[in-house]
């Protein structure tokens, strides 16, 4: 297999290699930010026109935004010189909204993407845009909603140069910055899909897991797959029982590549130490079937497993995680260690 070529961006040295043997070096680097016409607000569409067009290989360094409103944030004390300027910008001017509550930066068109390809996303670094968080639950929303029939946000000081979350006097929360949602344009024929529910195309997926060093590998479902980023997170636990995560902006730098050699049904990640396989339904049972029988798929046809192995595999090496309760279609993961598949095991 051959090495790829180092390549720096943003004073970021990467290397990598596709697993299908291919070179896969950086084209042409780009910068997205978001404003009120590069933005899709609560929304995955096949129809949404694209604000970047790339090419697989190119890299896209991508600013996103707190997913909340400049007038919730100073009312729940966040001084006012603190709201980013864009945000203002984009809650004035923005009209055109989608069912879902994110804003989302994109959508991002690669050229040579065809339904029924597989859009490789690197995330090759995340950083914080804002010193702060919030944390907050509205009624009728998160997993316990007749506990908390009122609404209320906290902000969270972020202290990046120790990179923890000061909740509150005697806690501090170590940090994991990732993208809670990271998607393609669904099929045609849902029309707009609401950001909220993860789904075939990702989308709010709110894995804890997809962190800087991680691939991200989502089915296609349109013509240039029409990727959006957005709902930064500082951190999370897994479940996301409240509705909201340590939500926060972030300034994440993706390589994009398409994949003609893969065809995927689902999404599914890779971390530096673990695969991940994903179900996403609106009922937990499901989601986590999807998830063992998409593992199982991948050990059968990436590490050519009988089925029976696989299966066997599952149950002593890998784990299930529920990744979260709270967004209508739910989700649940797999995780296996790649430190298992030792030198001379089948892979």
């Amino acid at each position: 297999m051959s090495r790829m070529r180092r390549a720096a961006f943003l004073g970021i040295l990467f290397f990598g290699v596709v697993a299908c043997g291919q070179r896969a070096s950086a084209q042409v680097a780009y910068t997205l930010k978001p404003t009120p016409k590069t933005v899709a607000w609560g929304y995955y569409d096949a129809k949404a026109a694209p604000v970047l067009r790339i090419k697989s290989g190119d890299t896209v360094e991508t600013q996103t935004l707190i997913t909340n409103s400049p007038e919730r944030l100073e009312k729940a004390g966040l001084a006012a010189e603190q709201v980013e300027q864009s945000l203002r910008d984009i809650t004035d001017q923005v009209k055109d909204k989608g069912p879902g509550g994110h804003i989302l930066t994109g959508p991002i068109c690669i050229e040579e993407a065809q339904p029924g390809d597989v859009l490789e996303v690197r995330i090759l670094a995340i950083k914080l845009a804002i010193p702060y968080a919030y944390n907050g639950f509205w009624p009728g929303r998160g997993y316990l909603p007749d506990d908390y029939p009122y609404a209320k946000t906290k902000i969270i000081p972020l202290d990046e140069k120790r990179m923890v979350a000061k909740f509150a006097p005697g806690i501090e929360i170590p940090l994991h910055p990732f993208f809670g949602s990271m998607g393609v344009a669904p099929p045609e024929s849902v029309g707009r899909w609401n950001s909220g529910p993860p789904w075939t195309m990702a989308g709010n997926l709110d894995n804890k897991d997809l962190v800087a060093g991680s691939t991200l590998y989502i089915p296609v479902h349109a013509s240039g797959a029409l990727f959006e980023v957005g709902d930064g997170h500082a951190g999370q636990g897994d479940g996301e029982v409240d509705i909201t995560a340590l939500e926060t902006s972030l300034i994440g730098t993706f390589q994009f590549i398409v994949r003609k050699d893969m065809h995927l049904k689902w999404p599914r990640a890779e971390t530096p130490t673990h695969y991940i396989t994903m179900g996403l339904n609106d009922d937990l049972n499901a989601c986590a079937t999807l998830a063992v029988r998409e593992m199982i798929d991948f050990l059968v046809a990436e590490k050519h497993l009988s089925r029976d192995d696989a299966y066997m595999l599952a149950s002593v090496a890998a784990d299930l995680h529920i990744t979260e309760l709270v967004d209508g279609n739910k989700g649940v993961h797999m995780m296996i260690p790649k430190a298992i598949f030792v030198s001379g095991a089948s892979q």
